[in-house]
């Protein structure tokens, strides 16, 4: 038995959620482009890219300098970078084909002066806001086109396309409001795409990407890429926006019971440093910090306990109550845990292990965790 917490992916799952994306994405004509955030992990990435994947995301240069040592080719942040980070990225330049967004004009002649000092060029996409409200261009505001139109006139610059993250899709209250998401996102990509094209301006890339829209999103016309990353491993907010079964999800937390104060409470070994503070999001209210399945193995078909509820976390403690006032669970007893949110419980371990039902297959190092610069 490993020692807990330990974070465990369930491997048969793990390739079958990498079949099935690529699968759904190639059936499409539509380039898939895994962001990494999820796992971290070179030795994933390097099992999407076998599969077919074109690329892969980081969202962070840290992440793609680990990304680039260990021989990816081609890597895309979706995420606005200073310039203050030019020396990175042009020795990054050097070890793989870079790319990243834009959405200021500021930034945009920042990065068009850095890069041209040194005579490089990088590939860019512009950010277009498609609803979420983070970053990205206002598509409907009187300049969106200038904008464009400007960067692809930028020295340093080669302007590839469009690009949009529908992350309000995590807040949808149906599978039917998911599909509306998904179309407003392609439609409104596609259409500022044919008004920059009418200016005589070449949009090669229309790219998107988020799992909880990726089963409407890859029905979309327009779509030239797409960027899901929770995928590689679901977790409760994804089955709790109907786009994962609990027999998908990869990654769980082994945890194990270390005291019962009362019959109907139990405390497990792990806390907001395994599990994370986050909660879940789904078209009906979730409770608690995610959902547990007890005994260490975890089998197909096997219903989680639905008594009980991990209502509070500590640091290195997780408060689990019985909603019926008793539990069989005991000290020494061990459970499975399912998190309300995969991406985060990656960026707080050094290793997951990769399972085959009980038996251990190996470690696998989170190399990108903490990567944060």
């Amino acid at each position: 038995m490993l020692p807990t917490p330990a974070v465990l992916i369930e491997r048969s799952r793990l390739m079958a959620n990498l079949d099935r994306m690529q699968a759904a994405a190639s059936a499409r004509g539509v380039r898939l482009r895994p962001h990494t955030k999820t796992h971290k992990s070179p030795r994933i990435a390097g099992w999407q890219l076998e599969r077919g994947a074109v690329g892969i995301c980081c969202a962070k240069l840290g992440e793609a300098e680990v990304f680039a040592d260990a021989g990816i080719k081609d890597i895309r942040l979706p995420y606005p970078l200073n310039p203050i980070n030019a020396s990175r990225v042009v020795a990054l330049l050097d070890r793989t084909r870079l790319s990243f967004i834009v959405d200021h004009p500021a930034v945009a002649k920042g990065w068009s002066m850095a890069l041209a000092s040194v005579g490089r060029e990088v590939d860019v996409l512009v950010k277009v806001d498609v609803g979420f409200h983070r970053c990205g261009i206002d598509p409907s505001a009187p300049d969106a086109v200038a904008f464009v139109e400007q960067v692809a006139s930028l020295p340093g610059l080669r302007l590839k396309g469009l690009l949009a993250h529908a992350g309000h899709g995590y807040h949808a209250t149906s599978a039917q409001h998911l599909e509306e998401i998904a179309a407003s996102e392609a439609r409104t990509l596609r259409e500022l795409a044919e008004a920059v094209r009418r200016r005589g301006i070449a949009i090669d890339e229309i790219s998107a990407g988020a799992t909880p829209t990726a089963r409407f999103a890859l029905e979309q016309p327009g779509l030239t890429e797409y960027r899901p990353g929770n995928y590689v491993y679901f977790d409760r907010t994804q089955v709790g926006l109907g786009a994962a079964t609990m027999d998908d999800c990869a990654l769980t937390v082994l945890a194990t019971v270390v005291s019962k104060p009362a019959a109907g409470r139990v405390i497990l070994d792990s806390g907001s440093k395994t599990l994370s503070s986050d909660g879940a999001r789904g078209f009906e209210p979730l409770q608690g910090y995610g959902v547990i399945f007890r005994g260490a193995t975890l089998t197909t078909g096997t219903p989680p306990d639905t008594d009980l509820i991990i209502e509070r976390l500590s640091e290195e403690h997780a408060t689990v109550r019985s909603a019926s006032g008793s539990t069989p669970l005991e000290p020494g007893h061990h459970v499975r845990v399912l998190p309300n949110h995969a991406c985060v419980v990656s960026n707080l371990v050094d290793r997951v292990w990769l399972m085959d039902g009980e038996r251990v297959i190996e470690a696998l190092p989170v190399a990108a965790r903490g990567q944060i610069q």
